[in-house]
């Protein structure tokens, strides 16, 4: 299939605020070879654990900043890939390209190239909706999950928070990510939520944003809708690994509620570590949540 795309330049990123890492690309991904993904990729290839940490809607592997520095110290090797339509990775224009399974297919193609095994995947928003239906088709590559503000979406209504964050994105096609990330995470410096909004040039390059609100899964025969209840059943069911959760409690979309949900989903999850003054992007918190997921594993 044929997908065209824009290229955000790389000028875009330089000097990004605590962002030393090298890009990595792989222009050659099963089933999306005209596309390029990026990722960062940290830490031994021969550590026997891998962090694979997937980002959310609009942001990029930029978002977990704080944790990797954290994850590194335990001796893993941590790689953050970018959904296309986010970050450095390409931006198909058309609307229509983002769906459920272009974006699921893209993660389960990236993660059997690259052969990642011994997995702690951290998820939180669309990396959990998607993220955590990856282990009931490749049990054998994950150990271990860190859930934080996310959700498995089966065709319900995640109520009034969700509903209006929908619309409020619906009305702004051309959303202006800096403004977003400013007004919801407090504590970023201004030069912080500008390495957000660096990615998107202009409202061409933002299909991807306008697409995941509308591709949550909130009524029954949305695409999607079986593939995560089958995952749910997994989870409920088989998981056999660890977990642990963090939330922050000022998130109206994805907050205690939702968390609380999805924990008593999960087989044999931990409690949820509370992070008071955290919001949606709870990865801003991330260095306290990284410490206490890696001390409830023994793993430092």
């Amino acid at each position: 299939m044929t997908f065209k795309a824009l290229r955000t330049s790389e000028n875009a990123f330089e000097n990004l605020p605590d962002w030393p890492y090298r890009p990595n690309y792989i222009d050659d991904l099963k089933g999306f070879e005209d596309l390029r993904v990026h990722y960062i990729d940290e830490g031994s290839a021969l550590s026997n654990d891998v962090f694979l940490c997937l980002h959310g809607q609009p942001t990029w592997s930029y978002l977990y900043r704080k944790m990797i520095p954290t994850f590194l110290g335990s001796g893993a090797r941590v790689i953050a890939p970018d959904w296309f339509g986010f970050g450095r990775s390409d931006k198909p224009v058309h609307d229509e390209t983002y769906t459920y399974t272009f974006h699921r297919n893209m993660i389960l193609a990236f993660m059997r190239q690259l052969d990642l095994k011994n997995i702690t995947l951290v998820v939180q928003d669309w990396g959990g909706l998607l993220g955590l239906t990856l282990p009931v088709d490749e049990p054998d590559r994950f150990k271990r999950l860190l859930v934080m503000n996310t959700t498995i979406a089966t065709g319900c209504s995640l109520g009034k928070g969700f509903e209006d964050w929908r619309a409020y994105s619906n009305s702004n096609p051309d959303l202006d990510v800096k403004k977003l990330m400013m007004r919801t995470t407090t504590i970023l410096s201004q030069d912080e939520a500008s390495a957000y909004n660096a990615p998107f040039p202009d409202i061409r390059y933002k299909a991807g944003v306008r697409r995941f609100p509308r591709m949550v899964m909130t009524e029954p025969d949305m695409e999607g809708v079986e593939v995560s209840k089958r995952a749910l059943a997994y989870l409920q069911d088989k998981w056999g690994g660890e977990s642990f959760m963090a939330v922050g409690m000022k998130d109206p979309v994805l907050g205690p509620q939702a968390m609380q949900f999805l924990q008593s989903q999960i087989r044999n999850c931990s409690s949820i570590m509370k992070i008071p003054e955290g919001g949606h992007f709870i990865q801003e918190w991330g260095k306290e949540i990284a410490e206490a997921a890696l001390s409830h594993w023994k793993m430092r």
